[in-house]
């Protein structure tokens, strides 16, 4: 099967970038510039990154809320029109979590919800919740880092500042943009979703007002310190949120979501393993699967790892036994050697408020 396209795919070729598959599309891993320089340039000023390959699976009418409401696991009932909510889709039988999405709930019209899957998981999505798939009509450029918003609104205005968590409506250039308060960089920042004819218009705009293009391997590395799940490493077969350390997620008091009898099973009994972070001395970067070792014995495995380039040093996610306490010394095999490493808090990087 053929690869999957952003709107973006031309300019991000005449930028020279490097494109690999990525969830059945073709898109920019990093620019000329490279990762580590795409990375500093999100956490030190502002960054933008292509997004398109995001599913956009459009609910509306006046079932939608309750089919929401009824499948996935946090309670929308908490929030409401013009806000977004990050939530799981979880397996009926085993408390798994099948994909990790975010909620746009459009302030405009009450009855609309953007359910924003990951890329290979759009058409599981529908067949759960119901609705259309307009992925194809639109990108999503997220525009991250500290002077996000205020490079944003020199291109957008007010509607640059809708807020963090907070969803808006806008038109630019003739288009009808919807802009969200949310990210996957541990930065402020909004997402813009933007019909595909005015893609390549925006973007321009944007680089033109400060904004460094940035790939998917900066998203990455970003992620990773700011301590967020990856779904296919933190998140997927065999691990619940409770697992994942994400109970936060879930909508306790609802009396009704998908694989809700299983997960209180599992909080009843306690969870055998749960996801830690590691601080790894040295700059050679562990990678999901080197083994976590305790004295002789091996107690898990990394799920993601890297060299983090504001700390300057290997971090790593593992889920090892849950009574692993902060400050606990274990090491980290990678390639065949040992490398120290300690229990810590997670986000490895917190970015100010």
């Amino acid at each position: 099967m053929a690869l999957r396209v952003s709107p973006l795919v031309d300019v991000h070729r005449a930028l020279d970038a490097q494109l690999v598959e990525f969830g059945g599309w073709s898109m920019p891993i990093s620019y000329p510039s490279g990762t580590v320089a795409e990375h500093r340039a999100c956490r030190g000023s502002v960054a933008m990154f292509d997004v398109s390959h995001l599913g956009t699976v459009r609910v509306e009418g006046s079932g939608a809320f309750d089919r929401l409401q009824e499948t996935l696991t946090n309670d929308l009932a908490k929030v409401g029109p013009g806000r977004a909510q990050y939530t799981h889709l979880l397996d009926e039988a085993t408390a798994s979590v099948l994909d990790d999405i975010i909620v746009w709930w459009h302030a405009d019209d009450p009855e609309r919800f953007d359910v924003m899957p990951n890329a290979s998981n759009t058409d599981r999505v529908i067949a759960a919740v119901g609705g259309d798939d307009v992925t194809g009509s639109r990108a999503v450029i997220a525009v991250q880092g500290p002077d996000a918003v205020a490079t944003a609104a020199a291109v957008l205005g007010d509607l640059a500042h809708v807020g963090r968590f907070r969803v808006g409506v806008g038109i630019w250039s003739g288009a009808e943009l919807t802009v969200a308060g949310t990210g996957y960089t541990g930065e402020s920042g909004i997402e813009i979703a933007v019909p595909a004819s005015h893609a390549g218009l925006l973007w321009s705009a944007l680089a033109e007002a400060g904004a460094t293009p940035a790939g998917l391997g900066a998203r990455d590395t970003l992620r990773l310190e700011a301590g967020l799940p990856l779904h296919g490493n933190e998140l997927g077969p065999g691990i619940t949120p409770l697992q994942a350390g994400l109970g936060w997620v879930v909508g306790w008091d609802k009396p009704t979501f998908r694989g809700r009898e299983a997960l209180l099973s599992e909080r009843e009994n306690g969870i055998e393993r749960r996801l830690i972070g590691l601080s790894v001395e040295g700059r050679r970067p562990p990678r999901a699967g080197c083994d976590v070792i305790d004295g002789n014995d091996v107690i898990g495995s990394v799920t993601s790892g890297n060299y983090s380039p504001v700390l300057g040093h290997g971090i790593a996610m593992a889920f090892l036994p849950p009574d692993l306490a902060v400050g606990a010394h274990v090491e980290v095999d990678v390639r065949g050697k040992r490398s120290a490493a300690t229990v810590v808090e997670m986000p490895f990087v917190s970015a100010p408020r």
